[in-house]
């Protein structure tokens, strides 16, 4: 792949004329059939494919990701286009104008000490941006569709914008054994409507923790997740090697070959 600056003012012209292709007259019945709420998944799908790609640290899978999600976005720019509501080349002069507007530092005169000050800066344009207007909430415009985690440290971290935050991680981790705490009473009781709500809590005060330690908490989880699978992999090859079933071992068999996994990191990766 060539590194060198390609000297195209809309380098989106070719994909554009094809996705106008499919969705013309003798295009394609499917694509035709679709509109921006039917397409809500794939874009989600292709969202996560292109982070996969991120952790897996394969470039060439990115590359491939990146023009799948690209080929979303031009999708529902066309639909929109054929409505008469914007075009690509509004999305991209949009998108244009408010990076160059919201970084003064680089394109006009103002100078930022640190990343830190940047974000603040950011955060001072988009306000201005909304025009201030009466009765909204500092929390607007955080999507109720993102993942919980990540939703929950946006509404923190816009909350803590205005000093409705703890002083130190002290109180975070305070707030953390209390709702523990909470949960264990409302499990000894019973009560599933409490115990589901004491569980959110307590994973709300996770997220709090996690921001002060400038952890990512979606990232770790979704670390997490991961590990689990390799390592759950490794006891199902183990077992299909000695010639069993997972539901024909104990639960300390399974456990030893899972600390097997576990303190053998390149063991899990192989067999995976």
């Amino acid at each position: 792949m060539s590194k060198k600056k390609e000297n195209c003012r809309y380098p989106l012209d070719p994909l554009v004329e094809v996705m106008e292709r499919l969705l013309g007259e003798g295009g394609c019945p499917w694509d035709r059939e679709q509109d921006h709420l039917s397409l809500r998944q794939y874009l989600l799908e292709e969202c996560y494919e292109v982070i996969e790609a991120i952790e897996e640290d394969n470039m060439h899978k990115l590359c491939e990701e990146l023009g799948d999600l690209l080929l979303q976005i031009v999708f529902h720019a066309c639909l929109a286009q054929e409505r008469g509501d914007f075009t690509i080349r509004d999305v991209v002069a949009g998108v244009t104008a408010k990076m160059i507007r919201r970084h003064p530092h680089v394109f006009g005169n103002v100078a930022v000490q640190d990343s830190d000050e940047v974000l603040v800066n950011w955060q001072r344009i988009k306000e201005r941006e909304r025009g201030g207007r009466a009765g909204e909430s500092i929390l607007d415009g955080i999507p109720r569709q993102l993942p919980a985690l990540l939703r929950a440290k946006k509404l923190q971290a816009r909350a803590a914008q205005v000093g409705f935050d703890w002083e130190d991680v002290d109180g975070a981790w305070e707030k953390v054994e209390e709702e523990l705490q909470e949960l264990k009473e409302a499990g000894q009781k019973g009560d599933a409507q409490a115990i589901e709500e004491e569980i959110g809590d307590l994973l709300f005060a996770v997220v709090n923790v996690a921001r002060f330690l400038a952890v990512e908490p979606e990232t770790a989880l979704t670390r997490t997740n991961n590990k689990f699978v390799k390592r759950f992999h490794y006891i199902e090859n183990q077992a299909r090697r000695a010639g069993r079933k997972l539901q024909e071992m104990t639960l300390a068999e399974m456990d030893n070959l899972w600390n097997k996994a576990k303190n053998n990191g390149k063991l899990c990766e192989k067999d995976h």
